[in-house]
């Protein structure tokens, strides 16, 4: 495989670390979160004037053509900053979904609107009792006539609270637990009987609560196959796992620079603590976590568009390994290796760490990503250890 980057993924890599290196300090991070929101609109603005709203989707909808590459570079630079905005719920998640599963006729209507910052959307999968499983689904939607009835609650859905649209999963028929009758319905946030409690999570993002009673969509509204979009599902949750891989690489490189600059300039015992050989050590094994992860990124991130369900599922449940093993490592010694401060809310590294144990349990833990890479074999050239 060759993970060099193209010219035109060099250019987009510069300019957004440009962009951020200026815009997106902590202290403006902190600034930002203020906001009602919990995030700035004129950040979300400047995204759109890059194009990097527009990245995934085909030219064709005012997008780039990009693909897993390119959101690999977008969301590494973003782990970096900690940005707030609602890059991946709108653009990975529900994005992903309208781009892998909707008609022409909605791709037509909504990703222009994406593309130029107009339209934000989530994707409400997750359920009280389904923890990591995306096929236990017990919202229900009831066909009547020529519309669709949901009921049911959806919980932790990533900046529900300000979408404009909810893409949400509901069974159409079969048990619970079934893998089949699962459809995908887009709703307005202001529909008649849809109500939304925001919160903010631990690492500072803000999320949602979402409750349908009785909540009415139309058939253009349905994305795909109202009983069949479990595949559509998955596939879009291992690309989305992928893009969270490399947002955690940037956060473990960041972490790792900020935590060397302390032990260059922090003095005890009249030295410099990154002259003591035992420290020196833990920075080492910092990097080397760091390495690895990026490695499996970059392996995630080609394997991410893979049409071989196994062989991606392999792929992107080895690289969540890593990085969960990763987020604890690095978190630990940056931490450890701050002392005090590393705790404090003024002081940006347990911030990161924070984040980075937040995207470990997305979409599935690292046990829970070990035991789905046991039941698939195993990756094809070797186990995880």
């Amino acid at each position: 495989m060759n993970f060099d980057l193209s010219e035109e993924q060099q250019l987009l890599k510069n300019s957004v670390e440009r962009l951020l290196a200026d815009s997106y300090g902590f202290e403006k991070r902190r600034t930002y979160q203020t906001d009602a929101k919990g995030y700035s609109d004129a950040m979300w603005a400047r995204y759109a004037e890059i194009g990097l709203l527009a990245l995934p989707f085909s030219d064709h909808h005012g997008g780039f053509d990009g693909g897993a590459a390119e959101t690999m570079i977008a969301m590494e630079a973003f782990g970096k900053s900690l940005i707030l905005e609602p890059y991946f719920a709108t653009v990975v998640l529900a994005g992903g979904l309208l781009r892998l599963g909707g008609s022409e006729a909605q791709k037509a209507d909504l990703i222009p609107g994406i593309a130029e910052g107009r339209l934000k959307l989530a994707f409400a999968y997750a359920e009280p009792q389904s923890r990591y499983d995306l096929f236990d689904v017990e919202t229900q939607a009831k066909k009547d006539g020529g519309e669709w009835i949901l009921n049911g609650t959806k919980c932790l859905v990533l900046h529900g609270d300000t979408a404009d649209k909810i893409v949400v999963s509901a069974r159409t028929s079969g048990d619970t637990r079934e893998r089949n009758g699962i459809g995908l319905f887009i709703i307005d946030a202001d529909a008649p009987g849809l109500s939304r409690r925001g919160y903010p999570t631990q690492d500072g993002l803000r999320a949602a609560e979402i409750i349908l009673e009785n909540v009415r969509i139309k058939n253009v509204d349905v994305i795909g196959d109202p009983e069949g979009a479990f595949p559509i599902i998955t596939r879009v949750a291992d690309e989305a796992v992928a893009a969270l891989c490399a947002e955690a690489v940037g956060c473990f490189e960041t972490m790792q620079q900020i935590t060397l600059d302390y032990l260059k300039a922090r003095e005890q015992f009249g030295r410099k603590i990154g002259s003591f050989q035992v420290l020196q050590h833990r920075a080492v094994d910092m990097f080397v976590e760091l390495e690895q992860s990026r490695s499996m990124a970059m392996y995630a991130a080609m394997m991410a568009g893979e049409d071989d369900a196994i062989e991606r599922e392999r792929a992107i449940s080895a690289a969540k390994v890593q990085i969960g093993r990763s987020a604890k490592a690095i978190g630990h010694e940056s931490i450890q290796l701050h002392g005090g401060i590393g705790m404090t809310m003024e002081y940006s590294i347990g911030h990161y760490f924070k984040h980075v144990t937040m995207l470990d349990m997305l979409f599935g833990d690292a046990d829970h990503h070990l035991k789905r890479l046991a039941g698939l074999g195993g990756l094809s050239n070797g186990q995880v250890n």
